[in-house]
């Protein structure tokens, strides 16, 4: 009987608008409760949510793009839940994008994995940290954010691997990077207003993040001199201004290229407001190891194939030189850089710290759990202090080795990738924006802190995954053209 019933009802029109009906009305019973039990804003958002699950869980590239619009725009957002830990949105979009990848390759979807010669050396990598987290279980109890954190550490650091496979052709990886340019501007755009708002206003709109894990209270970031000009400090909806500021030379770097692209992803005047918007809240977070690695990353632009960039950047700096708002951002970049402000001391003496860290376990490092002795600690503002305070000069080494064959890849095919319209000026831009990461870890350790900054981290691999995809591509368009050739 149970297994006629269905027949019965696709088969009569009355019994399958019952059936319909039946159902949309438990839909709305359930929304209605809802709605009673914890609000609007919460109903509103489990429908949303919903919806952006299914998404997630049907076509893999929607669920990509879902997965950068989580980075720039929620970084730190969590279920409103709690199962045994409380798990982030990236780590929802992060499974499911994992998910489906892996189911197409059970059903038959996907055939002839498509890798780089830098595969083996990320996985190489990956093993290298893994085996950091296990020696440090010696002398630290594990706990389960640390296996969260660490979990969370190999599924970005798979992507690299990934979305090499993923991307099969040019207009996917086209279609990638605009997503990432659109969802970082908008970012760029949402960091610009909450700092032009009143404060108690943006205060307020950012505490409403607190359903999602947010802090609450004292959200905005201001210097240590109050009523100073351009005293607060943009963070859009990424709590600390210098994640924010990290955040933003990446996508700047990736959007740079395609201003003065013949092929660009969007129209040039569009890249242009994206890169502008980019650029003033980058300015805004008063993030002076950000502004300087941006910098590095279009000296990288300019040195490779757009002169003119070096002439823009050079006649930038000399009108801030000039302008009254940029004063006092002159006076800090040189407090920072001759270590005459507190935050540069204070930064030494991490520094110092580190340094005896490492010299105590210089080998593989203390792992993630923590310090064997009492006197030591894991925190330091500089990417390659922290990965050898975790896993030691191997793990160091390791990470300069993996970095260093993903541009050494570009650069033994970079004449077939210039010669790509379709591909060039988008390598270029992502190679920046690696330059641009390679830069920032002198001031900054987000770029690898599996702790409190995995947006961050996830979006530096993603970053390097589609610059690998790029040449592949680039390498399997030429081999594929001179096919043709050869056969005709």
């Amino acid at each position: 009987m149970i297994m006629v019933l269905p027949d019965r009802l696709t088969k009569d029109p009355r019994g399958r608008s019952a059936a319909i009906g039946a159902v949309v009305g438990l839909l709305g019973g359930v929304l209605a409760l809802l709605v009673v039990l914890a609000g609007p804003v919460m109903a509103f958002g489990a429908v949303i949510g919903l919806a952006v699950a299914l998404v997630v869980l049907t076509d893999l590239h929607a669920a990509f793009y879902i997965m950068l619009a989580v980075v720039a725009l929620l970084p730190f957002g969590t279920f409103p839940f709690q199962i045994a830990v409380t798990p982030t949105l990236l780590d929802g979009v992060l499974g499911g994008f994992f998910g489906v990848y892996l189911l197409q390759w059970m059903t038959g979807q996907r055939r002839l994995f498509r890798t780089t010669p830098v595969t083996p050396v990320v996985i190489g990598f990956i093993g290298i940290m893994l085996f950091a987290f296990l020696m440090g279980l010696r002398h630290a109890p594990l706990s389960s954010r640390v296996l969260r954190s660490v979990a969370e550490m190999v599924l970005s650091l798979l992507l690299a691997i990934v979305l090499v496979d993923v991307m099969r052709s040019a207009a996917m990886l086209r279609r990638a990077v605009l997503a990432l340019a659109i969802w970082g501007s908008l970012a760029a755009v949402i960091g610009i207003i909450l700092w032009a708002l009143p404060d108690m206003t943006a205060e307020s709109l950012l505490n409403r993040l607190g359903r999602l894990g947010y802090p609450v209270g004292g959200v905005i970031r201001y210097r240590e001199t109050p009523g100073a000009l351009l005293n607060e400090r943009a963070i859009g909806a990424w709590i600390d201004p210098n994640a924010f500021g990290g955040f933003l030379l990446m996508i700047g770097a990736v959007i740079s290229p395609q201003v003065f692209s013949r092929r660009p992803v969007a129209r040039r005047r569009i890249a242009a407001l994206m890169l502008a918007a980019v650029v003033v809240a980058l300015f805004l977070t008063d993030s002076r190891g950000s502004m300087l690695s941006l910098g590095a990353a279009l000296v990288f632009i300019a040195a490779l194939r757009y002169r003119r960039l070096l002439l823009i950047m050079i006649l930038a700096a000399g009108l801030a030189f000039f302008l009254p708002v940029t004063q006092r951002y002159i006076d800090k970049l040189e407090a920072g850089l001759t270590g005459q402000d507190v935050e540069t001391q204070m930064r030494f003496g991490e520094y110092r710290d580190a340094l005896t860290l490492i010299n105590r376990h210089p080998v593989i490092g203390v792992g993630f759990s923590g310090t064997p002795e009492i006197d030591l600690y894991l925190g330091v503002a500089n990417t390659y202090l922290t990965i050898a305070s975790h896993a030691g000069f191997v793990g160091l080494a390791a990470y300069l080795l993996m970095i260093g064959s993903a541009f050494g890849y570009g650069a033994y095919h970079y004449r077939i990738i210039r010669a790509d319209p379709d591909i060039a000026d988008i390598w270029l831009g992502l190679a920046a924006g690696m330059v641009g990461i390679m830069a920032g870890g002198m001031f900054d350790h987000f770029y690898f802190n599996i702790e409190q900054f995995h947006a961050t981290m996830t979006l530096v691999w993603i970053i390097m995954g589609l610059m690998l995809a790029a040449t592949r591509l680039a390498v399997e368009r030429k081999a594929n053209a001179v096919a043709e050739e050869i056969g005709t």
